[in-house]
Order: C-alpha cells, then structure tokens, then sequence
C-alpha cells in the first residue's frame, strides 16, 4: 500500500493511501457534492487544472464504462476520496475506477478526511493544493505555494477540440447548430443531434465569420474551464454573432456571454460543483435542481452600476437586478442559485439569446433542465 499527500496552499496537510497513478499533481482543489456520476466528472473538460474532492463518502461501487466519458481523456488533475470501493458491481461496467485512474495517469489519494478538507475548502475557499505520492511534505508544500490561481487563466484552449468535426442526427437534419468548444462535453454534441440537429463543433479559437459562415440556425456555446475574462477573442467572436443568430450558452458560455453583454464576471469563494444545485426559475418561482461546476459567476449590477445588495437571510430574488441594459438592449435574470443567490440564467430581450450557469444536458442527472433545449429549438424556429 502507498501512502500519499495532499498540502494545501496555506500549509494543511492531509494523508491519504495511492488509489490512481504515482507522481505528484498540482491544481485548484474543488469539492463536488455528486453522489454519483464520478466518471462524467473526472472526464468533463470544465475540470480541467483542478484535483476534485468527493464529498460522497464511498466513491467506485458501479465501476466505468467508455460510454460515460464527456471527453477522449480526463481533463482534472487528480481525486481525493474517503473511500474507494474495493469491488464493483453494474452490467454496464467495463473495469474499475481504480483501473481507469492509473490508465489516465490520475493522482488519486482514498482514506483521506475528505470533510476536513471540505470545511477547510468552504471557509477559506478553493484553493491550489500538491497531491504526490511517495513525495516529501516539504517538496509539496513549496509545490502548493507557488501553484498559479485560477484568475486569469485560459484553460478552454487547451481542452477544445483542435480541429472541427460534426455530430449528425440519426434521421435527416431538421436544422443546423455551430457549437463553440470551450471545453464540450460529448453529452452535449449527442443531445443536440437527438434533436434533430447537425451539429457542427469549432475550436474555441473560432471567430464570428467562421461561425456565420456555416449559415447556422443557432450558435451554441459550450462548458469549459478557466477564467472567462482570459478569452477576449471568444468574448468578441460572440459579439460579432449576437443579434444576427439565435445563441444558447451553458456555464463558460454563459459567462462569455455576459461578458460580451458587457457585464463583469467574478470568482467565487469556492464555487459550484456538484448535481444537486437547486436553482429557482424567476418566472415561474419553480426550482430545479441541476449539474454544476464553475468557479465565477456573471454580476449583472454592474450593468446596473451598483454593487449588489447585501445578502440577509435567505436568498431571494431581490438579490438580482429586475432587468438592466447591456450592450445589445434589455437583458433580464431568469435563473437564481439558492445556496448563495447569485445570477444561474440570463435573457437578452432586444436579440435572440439565453444562457444557464449549469450543465442541462444531464451527464450525469439530473434532468430537470432538458427543457432549456426545447426552448432553444423554439428560439431558432425549428420547434415541432
């Protein structure tokens, strides 16, 4: 049995047994409040320059399967557990999740006190943190320390596709989608061509001709990592499509969007991450409860040119402006996050355009949000 480490940034230190590959990993450590879906998570490119925490106490039990992963490799940096399942058991299961970290090259530490990392983490925030194994608690620490922040760095480029590619539907086309990789999940691409729709995925780097170009019916702006104020060039590619296209974006696409808006963004004290985010619908006053995981969040006060109320109690809708001009006309709230009241979905009312905070494309669950992709089919005309 190997015995590993993990140091955080401000010198807390944890001990924990090897249940993925040998080395030592550096990343912003995140806790994930998921009770399942594991794979999806270590898979999903919006993970990527981060060492997920589960939460959940006992992690592995239902194994992996190819199908289940969001992306052709594993984007986080590493896992910490309190307990790694020694057996799995599910007729889907293609392995273990044991054999799936060392195949990856994923540093993963199990027998960790994983809620004394989640407290530490909730009240001092997400923060870099040295995972190795067989390495000295000095050399991780030093490690740790000079780890950059998450502020300011361009992870989507490094996780989008490098080259475009198309997702056909199973029958003939109804419409035609351009999709911005920030960071997509497959679940997405796979989502979309259900609907009907030939799904054509650019790089990030893509600009707003290359998108046009393709005589999209809609543009769709994915997931991602990173800090949405390092994409400039992506935030002016949306820019130079609002208005001329219906837009649907998700997570980073959703802050790029209210960036090109011309809102500000903001990191959060430790984020979202997890599937089980209720998130109030501002119309209706219904809650879902959704897939999360982002570090930064959209401020539409400062479209207002106030700062935001301060909260007192419990969170409500007063905690978001009732609509406020952007560059492209009005745009209206419509999603609030009830852990911490802060904005989970915009509309702009002058241009055909939307966003979520979250993952509505269940992968995993839940799928209390695949109704976003209705309204998105409604949005470019193509409804049935």
């Amino acid at each position: 049995m190997k015995r590993g480490i993990l140091v955080t940034a401000d010198g807390e230190v944890f001990q924990g047994r090897s249940v993925g590959a040998d080395g030592g990993r550096v990343g912003e450590a995140v806790f994930n409040t998921s009770m399942t879906g594991y794979q999806e998570v270590l898979s999903d490119p919006s993970y990527a320059g981060q060492v997920v925490v589960m939460t959940s106490p006992h992690i592995g039990n239902y194994g992996v399967t190819a199908h289940d992963d969001q992306a052709g490799s594993p984007a986080a940096r590493g896992l910490i557990v309190r307990s790694m399942s020694r057996r799995h058991s599910n007729w889907r299961a293609e392995g273990s999740l044991a054999s799936y970290l060392v195949a990856h090259d994923i540093v993963a530490l199990a027998d960790l006190d994983t809620r004394r990392l989640t407290r530490h983490l909730r009240d001092r925030g997400a923060m870099p943190v040295a995972v190795g194994i067989g390495m000295d608690e000095m050399e991780l620490a030093g490690m740790a320390a000079a780890a950059p922040l998450m502020e300011g760095q361009d992870l989507a480029t490094g996780v989008s596709t490098p080259v475009a590619y198309r997702v056909d539907p199973p029958g003939t086309p109804v419409g035609r989608v351009v999709a911005l990789d920030l960071g997509m999940k497959r679940d997405i691409g796979r989502r979309l061509a259900a609907l009907g729709l030939e799904v054509h995925v650019l790089p990030a780097g893509s600009g707003a001709h290359r998108m046009l170009d393709l005589d999209p019916d809609g543009v769709f702006l994915s997931n991602g990592p990173g800090d949405p104020d390092a994409l400039p060039g992506q935030i002016a590619a949306v820019r130079g499509v609002l208005g001329r296209v219906p837009l649907f974006g998700i997570c980073l696409g959703h802050q790029i969007l209210g960036l090109a808006l011309g809102a500000n963004t903001f990191k959060l004290p430790f984020g979202h991450h997890g599937g089980n985010h209720p998130v109030r619908r501002l119309d209706d006053g219904r809650v879902e409860i959704t897939a999360q995981n982002h570090g930064f969040a959209v401020d539409l006060w400062s479209l207002a040119g106030r700062d935001a109320p301060i909260r007192s109690g419990l969170a409500g809708p007063e905690l978001l402006p009732e609509k406020v001009d952007g560059d492209f006309g009005e745009v209206r709230p419509t999603h609030q996050n009830l852990n911490d009241g802060t904005l989970e979905g915009l509309r702009c009312l002058d241009v055909p355009a939307f966003s979520v905070q979250y993952h509505p494309e269940a992968a995993p669950g839940p799928h209390d949000s695949l109704n976003l992709f209705a309204d998105f089919m409604e949005m470019m005309g193509l409804a049935s």
